[in-house]
């Protein structure tokens, strides 16, 4: 695989203009390296109210708001972490979530990742061997696998040499790329800005929101 990686001129566009753009293409976390094959757009301040940035810049998104082409790393549901690449130029609080991808080297390491303490469930199943599919298949699995976590927020991908880095590649057939609502997102459930290869086995099921009620 070449080691020619995305720019940042790539990252400084609408996040809905870049995420189907990095499908297909390859993210590399020291030995650890993933296919994308679904990702998830999410707007600016004021104009996406599932996004962290729509009230404002505040400590925890404050990454998002600065140059295109970072990581941008939150803790989510108390367990999880989840990488996004920032897009649009700065100040402007836009960025694509990684949902999943197919593990295409460093299978052993990012395997072992998977069953560490902390991650063996409810990431995987005790005693079972995960396949290949499901190693980074989900945004937590996903990070899980490559082994981004909270030091890895704010780092810049598009430095040659850079861990994490993407691959400028070959990206996926515009004719493979779907979109569809994103997953699990209370508002703004209906717009379309989730990408995925259509028919790539690493994709993650689609889940609707659920409120959570109080049991009765």
């Amino acid at each position: 695989m070449g080691e020619r990686i995305l720019d940042r001129e790539f990252f400084a566009r609408p996040a809905p203009e870049v995420a189907p753009g990095l499908l297909g293409r390859v993210l590399v976390h020291g030995p650890v390296a993933v296919r994308l094959t679904e990702v998830e757009a999410y707007g600016p301040p004021g104009e996406d109210p599932a996004s962290h940035t729509y009230r404002g810049r505040t400590p925890r998104n404050a990454v998002m708001f600065g140059p295109p082409g970072h990581l941008y790393v939150y803790f989510t549901y108390g367990m999880h972490f989840c990488a996004n690449l920032v897009c649009m130029p700065e100040g402007r609080g836009s960025g694509v979530l990684l949902r999943a991808g197919e593990v295409v080297d460093g299978i052993p390491e990012a395997r072992s990742r998977r069953h560490r303490r902390g991650t063996d469930a409810p990431l995987s199943g005790a005693g079972r061997p995960i396949p290949d599919r499901d190693l980074a298949r989900g945004p937590a699995r996903l990070a899980v696998a490559l082994g981004i976590a909270r030091e890895h927020n704010g780092l810049d991908c598009c430095i040659d040499g850079a861990s994490p880095r993407i691959l400028a590649g070959t990206p996926a057939a515009p004719a493979s790329v779907w979109s569809g609502p994103r997953t699990g997102v209370s508002s703004a459930a209906d717009v379309p800005w989730r990408f995925w290869i259509d028919g790539d086995p690493t994709v993650s099921p689609y889940r609707k929101h659920v409120p959570r009620t109080r049991p009765t």
